[in-house]
């Protein structure tokens, strides 16, 4: 069964720019791209047989994907783009995307104005809490220059190298899969990967019962080496890709989105749990996907 890169398309800028970028990742990775449209047809009432505007309302739905695959393939020559309609809430059928044949799926969010962010709405907060395969979210408005290095004028150009992949990483429970897709990102890309990761202090150091600064330098030194073990092994996998990784003191999700404004992706995990509640997003991930200035890619795992 052949692999692809999928897409949410509503006809919005926000899934427009995730187009985008699905097309250009499709073609970074040699993959076909599919659009897929989720039609959610309104409630009929009872005494009726079909709502008002029905038929229009099925016009606009099989238009939109149609009209986008067009253009795509006249931006992306060569590249292969299909399209899929599927009836529902978007929310419930975009995470239940066969896994074994999408290898990533993308969604658009629409940015806040002026300021590095998102908008995470309902349908991509659902998306990533409950998808099993790779969900990557695109602002509204992100364009191709705005992965690249600025020329020596200052703009970003497609022309220039790609900015860095950067990757935020829990040194104590490092996950074989998340750090994967960050080096194979940057691998495919020819850039470097930026590593970053948070700790924080036990509590008895944390609530001033311990004010030993040679304690914390030493708990410095410990998680500084912990995050170099957990990369070394991919250092070796990986020779080509330049890696400079760093353990910051404090939560990792404030200077991840620091990171963010220099990259061309941001690499985060999410944690599958079973429980009563329904699936979390966690903390991290939660505030990268809404404060992050660059495409976020999210892996759950167990």
């Amino acid at each position: 069964m052949s692999r692809t890169i999928s897409v949410g398309l509503d006809g919005s800028p926000e899934s427009r720019a995730a187009a985008e970028w699905a097309a250009r990742e499709a073609e970074l990775r040699q993959l076909p791209l599919k659009l897929v449209h989720v039609w959610e047809p309104a409630p009929i009432p009872v005494a009726q047989t079909a709502p008002p505007g029905a038929e229009t309302q099925q016009h606009w739905s099989e238009r939109i994907p149609r009209e986008s695959a067009e253009g795509l393939r006249l931006r992306h020559p060569g590249l292969e783009v299909t399209t899929e309609q599927v009836s529902g809430r978007p929310g419930e059928v975009l995470p239940r995307l066969p896994k074994e044949d999408t290898e990533l799926l993308v969604l658009g969010s629409r940015g806040l104005s002026g300021i590095g962010g998102y908008l995470v709405g309902s349908v991509g907060s659902a998306v990533v809490a409950h998808a099993t395969q790779p969900v990557v979210l695109v602002r509204a408005g992100e364009q191709a220059a705005d992965e690249h290095e600025m020329d020596p004028a200052g703009i970003p150009s497609t022309a220039g190298p790609f900015r860095p992949v950067v990757l935020g990483l829990d040194a104590d429970h490092p996950d074989d899969s998340v750090i994967e897709f960050a080096f194979e990102a940057a691998g495919r890309r020819g850039t470097s990967l930026r590593v970053v990761h948070g700790w924080n202090p036990p509590p008895y150091f944390a609530y001033g019962l311990t004010a030993d600064l040679e304690f914390h330098a030493e708990l410095a030194r410990g998680q500084t080496a912990a995050l170099a073990e957990a990369l070394r092994p991919w250092r070796r996998k990986f020779p080509a890709v330049e890696v400079m990784e760093k353990s910051h003191f404090g939560g990792p999700a404030t200077h991840l989105v620091d990171a963010s404004r220099e990259a061309s992706l941001v690499v985060v995990g999410r944690r599958i749990r079973r429980n009563p509640l329904g699936a979390h997003i966690g903390p991290v991930t939660h505030a990268v996907l809404h404060h992050a200035a660059a495409p976020v890619a999210v892996i759950a795992h167990a």
